[in-house]
């Protein structure tokens, strides 16, 4: 048996989505989730200059927790950095997270699907590589907000939101043409999920808005070979962040989520 952890990666708080689905797939593992809040958001960055801060913090975090798997539960990091990442520590899997197109494609009705990201999303090829490939069909609009994954942050530290701000960034999201409506909503960003039912709200009439969580932590499994370490005591799961200064709502956050802040 091992207690090695998996290690669960993102730019803020967005990650524990991920993590949530995680410890419901994998209950007696141990994990360790870094954030990378000092580099926060990854939106507004160079693409080599966080390329190379990514692939240099990860250096650090593999030799100091030896990580079984490491799950990068940002679509901006794993669209960007992944083949960087895996050529450079080819002894730790990594598991990525990027846009659910392929399935929104299978699932719509419309053809209309639309995918809410980061700008730094939205404009990389990679995820205009995966709608040509398994939605070419269908009618994909990108919509690159600069403010929601501030937004959720904010929120789920339990700061008051403004509706109308939010009802701005998805509004691109809804097209009607020729009696069709968007009927999937893409949430490429693991923030988004703890906006989803303010979204619902908000939204000028349903859709499913798809939420990855689940597949990714599926994915994570699968590559662990459903192997198990229930019959080591453990340490706690613990949270790192990068800046080494959470404020006070954030460190308690991570402790409703059962996370030691470190």
């Amino acid at each position: 048996m091992t207690d090695r952890p998996v290690l669960m990666f993102d730019s803020g708080i967005g990650g524990l989505t991920v993590l949530r689905e995680a410890r419901v797939l994998m209950p007696d593992r141990r994990f360790v989730y870094v954030a990378d809040d000092a580099g926060f958001p990854y939106g507004e960055w160079e693409e080599e200059a966080l390329k190379r801060r990514i692939v240099e913090l990860f250096g650090r975090l593999i030799e100091e927790h030896r990580p079984e798997i490491a799950v990068i539960a940002c679509n901006t990091a794993s669209t960007l950095v992944m083949a960087e990442l895996r050529a450079a520590y080819p002894q730790t899997p990594f598991v990525g997270t990027v846009p659910a197109i392929k399935p929104a494609a299978e699932r719509t009705r419309s053809g209309f699907v639309s995918v809410l990201a980061t700008p730094g999303t939205v404009k990389r090829a990679y995820t205009r590589d995966l709608i040509q490939s398994f939605a070419a069909q269908c009618h994909v609009r990108l919509v690159g907000s600069q403010n929601l994954a501030r937004m959720a942050e904010a929120h789920i530290r339990g700061e008051a939101m403004d509706d109308a701000a939010i009802r701005a960034e998805i509004e691109p999201c809804f097209v009607e043409e020729d009696g069709k409506r968007t009927d999937i909503v893409v949430l490429a960003c693991t923030h988004y999920p703890f906006l989803a039912n303010v979204f619902r709200r908000l939204a000028p009439w349903p859709v499913d808005w798809l939420d990855p969580a689940e597949a990714i932590a599926r994915r994570a499994l699968s590559l662990l070979n459903g192997t198990s370490s229930n019959a080591v005591e453990h340490e706690p799961d613990c949270a790192i962040f990068t800046s080494a200064k959470p404020d006070f709502p954030t460190r308690r956050l991570m402790q409703g989520f059962g996370l030691k802040p470190v």
